[in-house]
């Protein structure tokens, strides 16, 4: 019963943060499948190989020191920090390298990174609370696992594996080869030290006082992410308005149509007037973001026709749309 009730905290809360996650891009979907897979990796391969590594590294640093206390250390602070984050970081790689146009601003890279993080963080929470609180505490100590890893650390590993995803998103917006290059590692880098950071900081302190340290600092940096998100869907906004004003003036959509295209709000209830007023605004967004990379990036690969496909299906779908 515990083991189910340790998946169901494990598992339930940090689904519904991904959705939260996926509710956050608001004016091009990202595809559900891709979502979804990136959320099945941070489950499976990125959560089991990092137990194996970092269980393999922890003896090995205690058999060459003899000293648990370096072997806890060192895991902590050092090598989780690097092979979570690199293997968490390595679905974001596969989703900007074989699916690039997916890649389509700094707000995508935040939601790849997230989703996979959470799906890493739904395994390790759920062997946390049961391992560490359960079996070490009973039921109440099952509970205060959920209260720390769900409230006070649920956004810990989204926080850490947004920086790898804006790092690649960096790359896919800009034409200077050596961000190209640097970026990615940049990311990477910054998600490693905070998340290091994270690890040694209320140890350091100790006890209670610091894990209300830690929590205050990790809040920090959540408000500050979320304020930077929130920025980041302002300036799609913008762009949409840019890239779609023209489109409006050509007839292919309405003046009110055009508005609500604009609405923040707009894709979450577009669904209730049915599949076609969805898909419309949908097209609309996938169509703005396509015309900012043809902008950038010239006719990489098939930018020109994709927009043309894209104005084609508004096209049909503006009649049916609200």
């Amino acid at each position: 019963m515990a083991l189910i009730v340790s998946l169901f905290f494990g598992f339930v809360p940090m689904f519904m943060f991904a959705v939260f996650v996926y509710w956050l891009d608001r004016y091009e979907k990202e595809p559900k499948a891709l979502l979804g897979a990136a959320f099945f990796w941070g489950v499976v391969v990125a959560a089991g190989g990092a137990f194996i590594i970092n269980t393999a590294f922890g003896y090995g640093i205690y058999i060459f020191t003899g000293s648990e206390v370096a072997a806890d250390v060192g895991t902590t602070s050092i090598v989780a920090p690097l092979v979570e984050e690199f293997l968490k970081g390595l679905a974001v790689a596969i989703v900007f390298f074989m699916f690039y146009k997916e890649f389509d601003s700094i707000l995508d890279g935040i939601i790849y990174g997230g989703i996979v993080a959470l799906g890493f963080a739904a395994t390790e929470n759920t062997l946390y609370i049961f391992r560490n609180g359960y079996q070490e505490g009973g039921w109440g100590g099952l509970f205060l696992l959920v209260f720390i890893r769900v409230v006070i650390v649920g956004w810990q590993h989204p926080f850490y594996t947004a920086f790898t995803g804006i790092g690649f998103a960096i790359a896919r917006t800009n034409k200077n080869l050596f961000i190209k290059l640097i970026a990615p590692l940049i990311g990477f880098g910054v998600a490693v030290t905070t998340h290091a950071f994270h690890n040694t900081f209320g140890g350091l302190i100790g006890g209670f006082s610091g894990l209300a340290a830690g929590t205050f600092v990790d809040w920090i940096g959540w408000s500050f992410m979320l304020g930077f998100i929130l920025w980041m869907i302002n300036n799609e906004r913008n762009l949409v308005k840019h890239h779609l004003h023209s489109e409006m003036l050509s007839g292919l959509i309405t003046p009110p149509q055009y508005q609500k295209a604009l609405s923040p709000w707009n894709m979450t209830t577009a669904g209730l007037h049915g599949k076609s007023t969805a898909r419309f605004y949908q097209v609309c967004g996938e169509l703005a973001h396509k015309k900012e990379q043809l902008a950038k990036h010239g006719d990489e690969g098939g930018n020109l026709t994709a927009v043309d496909k894209l104005r084609a299906e508004l096209a049909w779908l503006s009649p049916q749309a609200n």
